[in-house]
């Protein structure tokens, strides 16, 4: 293909999809990025509009799933998908010779991709993917819903507690600890698992053993080491901050 590449990213997350349109421009300068959408509805829109090359697509986007506008694009497009499935998950995707990218983005395998992508420009047409997006919707765990309150042990006695008047959870071996303004206690549910029947609105993963109510966060600072901490509202207590999170709260 003689002509410029033309791509379009479809990203609900502002701090990922700037980050990830600096990486693109790094791993293929040649291309033009010439539109990025914040939710799947605009993105099948600004591919009509504009007709790219390459669309890179986010799993879980409002309003349409990447897996939906992947199939209105139908063979007009070569498709990537991003996302944040864990290795598992991702099986899925390799059996059915789609390609990705797991986020958080690696400008190392993002090049790769561009790799294949140039090949397949030079060499190929788009193919319909239509069966394959079928195989991934059945593979892949559809969308929980949201949790209201959660029954949690605190020694003898469970506790039913409203989602409402948690300040954060924090992973405790094998099970994760809940803490609220009386107190603490534990469920069996992994963190991992609890982070997707969160409303991601009111809840931000701040690192990857602790989940925090938004509105309790106070300040997030980094100390003399480097090591960046929330502190919250309500409870003279501090939480980890993992090198994602910084990344993705400094655009907000």
């Amino acid at each position: 293909m003689t002509n410029t590449v033309r791509i379009l990213i479809a990203e609900d997350e502002a701090p990922i999809r700037k980050e990830f349109a600096e990486l693109l421009s790094t791993a293929w300068p040649e291309a033009k990025l010439v539109g990025a959408s914040q939710d799947g509805i605009n993105a099948l829109a600004m591919f009509n509009e504009l007709k790219p090359d390459v669309v890179f697509l986010d799993i879980r986007m409002p309003g349409m799933n990447g897996l939906d506008v992947a199939k209105e694009i139908g063979s007009r497009a070569f498709i990537v998908f991003t996302t944040a499935y864990d290795e598992y998950a991702i099986a899925a995707f390799e059996s059915g010779a789609i390609d990705y990218l797991l986020k958080p983005i690696e400008q190392e395998r993002l090049s790769a991709t561009v790799n294949r992508l140039k090949d397949r420009l030079a060499n190929q047409q788009p193919q319909n993917l239509d069966h394959l997006i079928e195989g991934l919707k059945l593979q892949l765990a559809p969308e929980q819903e949201q949790l209201k309150w959660v029954t949690a042990n605190s020694g003898d006695t469970i506790r039913m507690i409203a989602i409402e008047d948690i300040i954060y959870f924090q992973s405790d071996q094998k099970y994760t600890k809940v803490v609220t303004i009386e107190g603490e206690a534990l469920i069996r549910m992994p963190l991992k698992e609890l982070a997707t029947k969160l409303n991601p609105d009111c809840f931000w993963q701040v690192h990857r053993s602790a989940i925090v109510a938004v509105n309790e966060i106070k300040t997030i600072k980094k100390n003399e080491l480097g090591n960046w901490s929330a502190s919250l509202k309500s409870l003279q207590k501090s939480l980890p901050v993992s090198k994602e999170f910084q990344r993705k709260i400094k655009y907000y």
